[in-house]
């Protein structure tokens, strides 16, 4: 290669030969011009386009050599064949015990998956079954509080039919109002719950399906490979299928083919384990709300116990200041009596000592003296009137007091009434009522 500082003088000589045409070839015929030929015209017809006998030789001897050759290259073909169809017949019982073996582990691998898939589709089956016998136990439930929803709310009603004196929001009505509260609570868990189950057993059911549809095809491909596995060259169902060996678009790999299968009893096995987890809350919450309400209830119990225990009491005091009330009335009218009684009996000597003083103030002349009788007659006037106005003064006290125990005897009766009434829409009619509260059975769902 020339350096890039070289001057060149002319243009440099082609590195190749230059493409031209080759010159047409054209057959001559053999002509005879040696010593002994002859080139008259006698004999011209005659010795003219012939082989020369050095040309017969050749052209024996190449055939010669052809069929030589031809008949080793047939035994060799011959040969060759013989060892091809020994190798075919090799490979053929070779390829059909090693396409026979792996039709076997197939089957094996087949036999696994579908054992696999038809436990899980039972486990499944057995699950979704323990899952309804607890969505049976919720609905009991649910209907189960319809009771005691109805009774607590029966005893707010009644309640509401108390005297306004005894018509107080007490710790009965906060209990009652409590369990109002709880069982709505209730009622909406499990609601949410019974919900969550449904939807969970349609889960449970459509993975089911999925894997029941894996187990047929599992099953149809089992007796497939099984028939093609006992194929054997002596087998009078067989025939040539050309187009058979063609790959199908759809087809899959053995590791999608078990991914497949695996991911289906995945799936199955993680919605069994959700239905399981399911169940244990179910039964949980239908243990803790059966005792939730089983609590408030004794609550509520114990609060009308107490109550009707305060208003007992509260009754008994009534009466007993209705009794003394009643004595006192009796005493006042009997002291009220007596003053009248007494007011009267100043009435004598009050005229006696008036007439006195009337009669001598008819006295003559200096006889009508303001002597010692005269003052004493007055002062007793004075004291008989005095004593008649502190009497009626005191009777009128006395009627005021009658007048107050009369309204006190008969605001202590309409109390005494209405503590009557409320012990008996507390006992006879509320706690009566909730004689019929379910039991715990009933609230979790088991009757």
């Amino acid at each position: 290669m020339a350096q890039s500082g070289v001057l060149l003088t002319r243009e440099p000589a082609p590195q190749a030969v230059p493409v031209s045409e080759l010159p047409m070839r054209v057959p001559e015929a053999a002509l005879n011009t040696g010593p002994d030929s002859s080139c008259g015209l006698a004999t011209a017809g005659f010795r003219a386009a012939k082989y020369l006998a050095e040309e017969w030789h050749q052209h024996n001897y190449a055939q010669y050599h052809q069929a030589f050759a031809d008949r080793d290259g047939s035994e060799r073909c011959r040969h060759e064949s013989r060892s091809l169809a020994a190798a075919a017949a090799a490979l053929a019982q070779r390829t059909q015990e090693d396409a026979a073996a792996k039709l076997g582990q197939r089957l094996q691998d087949t036999h696994f998956w579908k054992a696999e898939l038809q436990r899980e589709i039972e486990d499944l089956t057995a699950e979704t079954g323990l899952l309804a016998a607890q969505k049976v136990r919720l609905e009991r439930a649910l209907d189960a509080t319809e009771g005691p929803y109805t009774i607590a709310t029966d005893n707010l009603q009644c309640r509401e039919r108390r005297q306004p004196a005894d018509l107080v929001r007490d710790q009965v009505e906060t209990e009652l109002l409590k369990e109002v509260e709880l069982i709505r609570n209730v009622q909406e868990l499990l609601k949410r719950t019974l919900m969550q189950a449904v939807n969970q057993m349609q889960l449970n059911r459509d993975h089911k399906q999925i894997c029941e549809m894996d187990w047929s095809d599992k099953v149809e491909t089992y007796n497939i490979d099984d028939k093609c596995g006992r194929y054997n060259n002596q087998s009078t169902n067989i025939q040539f299928h050309p187009s058979s060996s063609k790959f199908e678009e759809s087809v899959s790999t053995p590791e999608t083919w078990a991914k497949f299968s695996h991911d289906n009893i995945y799936r199955a096995e993680r919605e069994r384990l959700a239905s399981i987890n399911l169940r244990l809350l179910i039964d949980n919450i239908l243990h803790d709300t059966a005792e939730d309400l089983r609590l408030q209830c004794a609550a509520v119990d114990e609060a009308f116990a107490k109550r009707c225990e305060e208003m007992d009491d509260a009754k008994h005091k009534l009466e007993h200041h209705l009794k003394k009330t009643l004595q006192e009335i009796g005493d006042q009218e009997n002291n009220i009596a007596a003053l009248k009684q007494a007011i009267k009996d100043k009435e004598a000597p009050l005229k006696v000592a008036q007439t006195r003083l009337y009669d001598r103030s008819f006295r003559p002349n200096v006889e009508l003296c303001r002597d010692p009788a005269q003052f004493r007659l007055i002062s007793e006037v004075k004291e008989l009137t005095e004593s008649i106005e502190s009497l009626k003064q005191k009777l009128l006290e006395a009627e005021q007091s009658l007048r107050n125990l009369e309204d006190t005897r008969m605001s202590l009766e309409k109390e005494i009434a209405v503590k009557s009434n409320s012990i008996f829409i507390d006992r006879q009619k509320c706690m009566a009522h909730r004689t019929r509260y379910p039991v715990v059975l009933k609230l979790a769902g088991y009757q």
